[in-house]
């Protein structure tokens, strides 16, 4: 499923996107006798029962449910959890070198993460406000898990059972207000910390056969400025998983980002 929270009338509703345009699920529910939650934490947290019924619904769209002038919304407004990892540790690597810096060994051994924005999240075609005090401005091409069944001290073999689904990430960048910070060693600070988008869609994750052989690309005025795969990832979700459940539990609906791809921002 392609799961988005989208606009209709006035109001945030819980949709799929299917042919023809997307899908209202709380209607179609509705319609076929019965309910689903009517947001996507909800829908995260309701369980397999709820989300096998609307693999069902997606599988049988009912015409009148169906939107045609929906507007997508973040699929996840406001996330319960936001962490950002360097799973792509080429991106750092360079990055640093760029800067005169040369990359921690920790980061191959490690996954290591920041807490991100969970607060100002953006979705599709939104306009990001950007901080008044910065005037270098960049993106950053990632993708990131959406954990579903929550758990502590996950195992490797069973990493892959708590992802819910996937979404595109696009961790905005103040550079000229992250640099500085971090030389004080502790992390991005105002530079990132303002806005988030995500979207358009969270796509579960028994959507993909190989989840780590997908292309990456952004685009800037419709000219691509970045490509990339995920099969460059040095630490995969699964791995994530594992690292931040260790004595500590992950909650259903958070959000785990990738870190950026190699060559996956302006800088």
């Amino acid at each position: 499923m392609k799961l988005v929270s989208y606009e209709h009338e006035g109001k945030a509703r819980l949709g799929a996107l299917v042919p023809g345009g997307v899908l209202d699920l709380t209607a179609a529910a509705a319609l076929s006798g019965f309910a689903v939650p009517d947001t996507m934490q909800g829908l995260i947290e309701a369980g397999e029962a709820d989300w096998a019924a609307c693999r069902d619904l997606v599988a049988d769209p009912a015409g009148e449910c169906l939107r045609s002038d929906a507007r997508l919304l973040a699929p996840l407004p406001r996330p319960i959890r936001f962490r950002d990892g360097s799973l792509f540790i080429e991106h750092m690597e360079v990055g640093l070198a760029k800067l005169g810096k040369t990359m921690d060994p920790y980061f191959r051994d490690h996954v290591v993460y920041y807490n991100a924005d969970n607060i100002h999240i953006y979705g599709p075609e939104a306009e990001v406000p950007w901080p008044g005090a910065s005037t270098w401005r960049d993106y950053e091409l990632e993708w990131a898990c959406v954990i579903g069944r929550p758990g502590a001290n996950i195992t490797r073999e069973r990493a892959g059972d708590h992802i819910f689904g996937v979404t595109i990430f696009n961790d905005w960048s103040a550079r000229d207000l992250q640099f500085p910070f971090m030389e004080c060693g502790l992390g991005p600070g105002a530079g990132k910390d303002f806005a988030n988008s995500i979207g358009p869609c969270i796509a579960t994750w028994d959507e993909f056969a190989a989840p780590y052989e997908l292309a990456m690309e952004a685009r800037v005025n419709g000219e691509i400025w970045s490509r990339g795969t995920t099969a460059t990832m040095h630490h995969l979700f699964e791995d994530a998983i594992v690292d931040l459940s260790m004595d500590r539990p992950l909650v259903a609906g958070e959000i785990i980002g990738s870190g950026t791809v190699l060559g996956g921002c302006g800088f």
